[in-house]
């Protein structure tokens, strides 16, 4: 790891965050007095690293505040960017107060500027670090490309570099007041076994998966989707143009719907029906045992 080779400044310009080890790791809380944990510096087995450089992070990860127990923390370095490419790498010690060896899995960082603005997100797989010992802060590089960055410019100082719990937890099913009420207990269970069913959602993903398709007496359609949000943010839905295609390629109905508006949360499936009116419907005999709802190009 060379990425540190040029890295020569004493002063740190991003943040700390902080969470419960309970909240990213299987390992329990200890229950300990309110005394804090220093750490220490701990670099990769594989890594090289001048005296020098060495030197310089040692003085930054001794001037870093200790830490609550069983805290799992990233404390903000610097950001440089690829002159080439436009990647940003985002330097950060990785650090723990957690009393055994903590090894992790695949998370979402999310870059935050000093006031609030979400500047870059990633998956990142935590194993490269490898095992993280207790008491320490290990540097680390964590590179963020151009599509993986919402600002023109990467923050220079304030920002912090954030575990996004959210990602963590199981994809689930969150119905709106009006479905919540609606819905006898086995259709719901039944909903979210279909969404239980259905291919994971990539990071930043928004999704829409029919599961039912009725014309109405009047002559107007009634289509139910599955709206899915792989975002590590809430989704708020104004305006959505949608047309309905049947197993043929035939369009069935097409129109722009305005909405309350809906929210979806982070890392859940919302249920909605969306109604065309009777003049939108275009095919009003189409076979509907086979088809897709989709948000036209």
């Amino acid at each position: 790891m060379n990425l540190f080779s040029r890295f020569r400044k004493t002063e740190r310009k991003g943040a700390d965050s902080s969470v419960s080890s309970e909240e990213l790791t299987d390992i329990q809380s200890v229950s300990e007095e309110d005394k804090l944990v220093d750490t220490i510096l701990s670099l990769h087995p594989e890594w090289t690293v001048p005296q020098e450089q060495e030197y310089v992070l040692r003085f930054l990860a001794n001037d870093l505040n200790p830490l609550k127990p069983n805290q799992l923390s990233l404390a903000g370095i610097d950001i440089d960017v690829d002159d080439r490419s436009g990647d940003w790498l985002v330097k950060a010690f990785f650090r723990s107060s957690v009393s055994q060896p903590v090894k992790m899995g695949p998370v979402e960082l999310l870059l935050v500027t000093e006031d609030g603005k979400l500047a870059a997100s990633k998956e990142f797989d935590m194993q490269e670090l490898g095992e993280i010992k207790p008491a320490t802060a290990s540097p680390w590089v964590f590179v963020f490309s151009k599509n993986e960055q919402f600002l023109k410019e990467a923050p220079e100082s304030g920002w912090t570099l954030n575990f996004n719990v959210q990602s963590l937890m199981p994809h689930r099913l969150a119905l709106k007041p009006e479905w919540e009420q609606s819905l006898a207990d086995n259709q719901k269970k039944a909903l979210q076994q279909v969404v239980d069913s259905l291919p994971k959602l990539k990071p930043r993903e928004l999704n829409m998966t029919g599961f039912q398709a009725l014309y109405q007496e009047d002559g107007k359609l009634a289509v139910a989707l599955l709206i899915r949000n792989g975002y590590s943010r809430r989704i708020n839905l104004e305006q959505l143009p949608l047309e309905v295609i049947d197993g043929a390629g035939d369009l069935i109905a097409k129109g722009t719907f305005q909405l309350p508006p809906l929210e979806v949360d982070a890392n859940t499936t919302t249920p909605w029906t969306f109604i065309f009116p009777a003049d939108s419907v275009q095919k009003p005999d189409a076979d509907l045992s086979r088809w897709t709802a989709r948000v036209p190009r």
